[in-house]
C-alpha cells in the first residue's frame, strides 16, 4: 500500500519503510521553533533534563509576539528568550530589528524546506507544510524535550485529500480558499488529520496563497497542511535554502480518509463571522455590517503579496473617517520592500497606521485591542470571542482585498463596491 506525503515523511523521521495511520512514532526534527510565550516555560522544561541543546543551528527562536515588549513582565519574557539564546549560541535568534513574525521569517531565511519535519511551539507552525514538509504545533513539554533530543512522538495522522480545481479568479486570495474550506468541513473537520493539497487549481495558487492556506489548517482541527512541491515552490527556495532537503511525492495509491473538491473558479469573496473561523459566509450576501477596526498583517497574510493586495485598493483612497487601520508587515524585509515599492507610502497616505513586524493584535496582545462592542476586519486567523480584546467585541477574518475595501467604506465590503 502507497504512502502519501505526510506519512513518507513521518517514515522516513522515524527510520521506518513505512507508516500507516494511528501508528506511534518517534522522529527526528530538522527545526525547532519558539516564540516569546512559548520559549519561556519550554525553556524551564528543558533545564529539568539538565543536557545542552541538541544543535543549535536547528532552534529558531523568535520574539514576535509581545515584541517591542509592551510593559515589563514581556520584558521579562523576552529576556528569558534572550538569555537562553546567547547562552546555547543559538545561530536563528532574531531580535527586535531584525525579526519579523515567526511563521513569516522561517520561509523567507530559507530555514524551512521541502521534506523537513518542523515543530513549533505555536498551533501555526503547520504554515511550512506550503513548502512540501510536515510542520506542526506542540505544547511546552514537547518542546522543551525537543531542546534537548532532538525528537518527538508523534501519531501518524490520517489524511483528507483536498482537491481543487478549476483557477482562482481575479480578487480571490489564499484566504477566501481557506475559509471556504473551514465553512464547508467546520472547526473539527479535519481533528487530529492531514490536510492534502491537490489538483490542477494548485497552478492558479501563489505562494503567498499557498503559505495562508497551510497556516489555517490548524483552524480545521488539522494536525498539519502539506502542498506538493512544483515550479513555484522551487522557484520560491531557489535563493533561501542552502541545505540539502528531499522533495516528497505521494504514491498513486496513496490512501486518504476522504476527498474534499473545491471549484476555485466558483469562490466569491467571503468573511468568517464571529466567533469562529468557519462561520463563514459570501461578502455579497451580509448586508451592511459597520466597523470600528481594520488589521492587515499577521502571520496569515503579512506577506508582500498581501500588502500589494491591500495597496491596490487603497490606492488614490481615504480610510473611513470612522475607522482605524492598522498594516503590519510580516517582516523587515516586506516592510522594505514594501517601502520600496511605494505600498507604505500609499497606506500612509490612505491614513493608515503602519507598524514594526509584530503579532500584537492578532492574539490580543497590543497594537490594536478592541473595546466592547466594537468590530474589526482583520487579516488574521482566529475570530474566537475576546480573541482581540473585550469579550463583546466582534472580530470578522477576512483576506488583503476585502479587508482594504472594508477600511475605505467603513463596512465589510468587496473591492468591486470602492
Amino acid at each position: 500500500m502507497g504512502m502519501n506525503m505526510t506519512e513518507k515523511i513521518l517514515a522516513k523521521h522515524a527510520g521506518l519503510e513505512s507508516v500507516v495511520p494511528g501508528q506511534l512514532i518517534n522522529c527526528k526534527l530538522d527545526m525547532v521553533l519558539a516564540n516569546d510565550i512559548t520559549a519561556p516555560p519550554s525553556i524551564k522544561e528543558f533545564e529539568k533534563i539538565g543536557k545542552p541543546v541538541f544543535d543549535n543551528t536547528k532552534i529558531a527562536l523568535v520574539p514576535d509576539h509581545f515584541t517591542p515588549n509592551k510593559d515589563i513582565k514581556t520584558a521579562d519574557l523576552a529576556k528569558a528568550v534572550r538569555t537562553f539564546a546567547k547562552q546555547h549560541k543559538i545561530v536563528n535568534y532574531f531580535e527586535v530589528g531584525r525579526m519579523g513574525i515567526e511563521h513569516v521569517i522561517l520561509p523567507e531565511k530559507g530555514l524551512v524546506a521541502p521534506g523537513m519535519l518542523t515543530i513549533g511551539a505555536d498551533s501555526h507552525t503547520c504554515t511550512y507544510g506550503a513548502l512540501g514538509g510536515f510542520s506542526t504545533g506542540v505544547g511546552t513539554t514537547d518542546l522543551g524535550v525537543a531542546l534537548a533530543t532532538g525528537e518527538a512522538w508523534f501519531k501518524v495522522p490520517e489524511t483528507i485529500q483536498v482537491k481543487l480545481t478549476g483557477s482562482r479568479p481575479k480578487g480571490i486570495n489564499g484566504k477566501d480558499v481557506i475559509l471556504t474550506l473551514i465553512g464547508k468541513i467546520g472547526v473539527d473537520g479535519a481533528r487530529y488529520q492531514a490536510l492534502e493539497f491537490t489538483g490542477e487549481g494548485l497552478d492558479s495558487l501563489s505562494m503567498a496563497d499557498r503559505f495562508t492556506i497551510a497556516n489555517m489548517a490548524i483552524e480545521a482541527g488539522g494536525k498539519n497542511g502539506i502542498f506538493p512541491v512544483d515550479e513555484k515552490t522551487l522557484e520560491y527556495i531557489k535563493d533561501r535554502v542552502t541545505k540539502p532537503y528531499e522533495i516528497v511525492v505521494s504514491d498513486a495509491d496513496a490512501q486518504y480518509v476522504r476527498t474534499v473538491e473545491i471549484n476555485l473558479s466558483q469562490l466569491k469573496p467571503v468573511v468568517a463571522f464571529p466567533h469562529l473561523p468557519g462561520n463563514t459566509k459570501q461578502v455579497a450576501d451580509i448586508g451592511e455590517i459597520k466597523i470600528d477596526q481594520v488589521v492587515i498583517g499577521s502571520c496569515t497574510n503579512g506577506r508582500l503579496e498581501d500588502l500589494k493586495n491591500a495597496a491596490d485598493i487603497l490606492k488614490g483612497h481615504q480610510v473611513h473617517k470612522d475607522v482605524r487601520c492598522i498594516v503590519i508587515p510580516g517582516s523587515q524585509q516586506v516592510y522594505l520592500d514594501a517601502m520600496k515599492l511605494g505600498y507604505i507610502e500609499i497606506f500612509i497616505h490612505a491614513g493608515a497606521a503602519v507598524s514594526t513586524p509584530t503579532c500584537g493584535p492578532c492574539m490580543g496582545g497590543h497594537m490594536g485591542i478592541l473595546a466592547a462592542g466594537e468590530r474589526c476586519v482583520s487579516t488574521t486567523n482566529r475570530n474566537f470571542r475576546g480573541r482581540m480584546g473585550h469579550v463583546d467585541s466582534e472580530v470578522y477574518l477576512a483576506g488583503p482585498h476585502v479587508a482594504a475595501a472594508s477600511a475605505i467604506l467603513g463596512r465589510i465590503a468587496t473591492p468591486e463596491e470602492v
